[in-house]
């Protein structure tokens, strides 16, 4: 088991990237089967979860903005037990909503705001 801090992100967005690429070649080719079977694959890998989690706890703009459950950060630890969960086999939690103005209007427009889990998956 690797601890967070100690993943080597190139080598992991690496690996994404090249199995995207081996996607987008089979599609080209019009090889649907293997095409499927590579999807399957990046779903299945690791490194996506891995780098799924990263973007979505320490990249994305909005990560400290709590969803439903009210959690706002992730530690370390958290980040490797939420990376080594099925992401998509679990329900969906219903998403936080929030209803935030429209620019040169006095309308306002919805804002669905889901939990970390379900933004990872």
């Amino acid at each position: 088991m690797y601890e967070w801090n100690t993943i080597n992100w190139t080598k992991v967005q690496r690996n994404v990237f090249k199995l995207q690429k081996r996607i987008y070649q089979a599609s080209m080719r019009g090889d649907i089967i293997s095409m499927r079977k590579l999807q399957k694959l990046l779903l299945k890998s690791n490194a996506a979860k891995l780098l799924a989690v990263r973007k979505v706890t320490q990249d994305n703009q909005g990560k400290k903005t709590a969803g439903v459950d009210g959690v706002r950060k992730l530690t370390p630890v958290q980040r490797m037990k939420l990376s080594n969960q099925d992401l998509l086999e679990a329900k969906v939690k219903p998403t936080r909503r929030i209803w935030i103005p429209k620019p040169n209007s006095d309308e306002k427009r919805p804002l669905g705001i889901p939990i970390m889990k379900d933004r990872a998956a």
